[in-house]
């Protein structure tokens, strides 16, 4: 994990839980572009991944199955949020995004525990 795409994740998710937040409490349900913003969530863990792997192949030493187990479900988590935000057209879909973004961000928070600790 590189410092850059640790933010940058973060930054993303906080935002869309604001976004989120900001919906539930005005009691409207989620829009097409905040699920856009879940997939620009999406595509950043995707990059955090594949930079994971290339930097673990190059010899950095990290528990694997407790880093892959978080960053995995960072990665199914918002996916799943959004399918339920989908289909769920009431406010309920705003707080469910909102907590499964606040969720990615401390996963988030906890893969770069995890990436510095070893």
């Amino acid at each position: 994990m590189v410092l850059p795409l640790f933010v940058l994740s973060v930054a993303l998710c906080l935002a869309l839980a604001g976004w989120a937040a900001w919906f539930a409490a005005r009691d409207r349900a989620v829009i097409l572009r905040q699920l856009f913003g879940a997939g620009a969530v999406e595509a950043v863990l995707v990059v955090q991944a594949v930079v994971a792997v290339v930097l673990q192949v190059q010899g950095h030493a990290v528990d694997g199955a407790l880093f892959w187990g978080y960053l995995l479900t960072a990665a199914l988590l918002l996916p799943l949020a959004a399918v339920w935000a989908f289909a769920e057209r009431s406010r309920w879909s705003s707080v469910v995004l909102c907590v499964a973004s606040l969720t990615v961000a401390f996963l988030q928070w906890r893969l770069w525990i995890i990436w510095g600790a070893s």
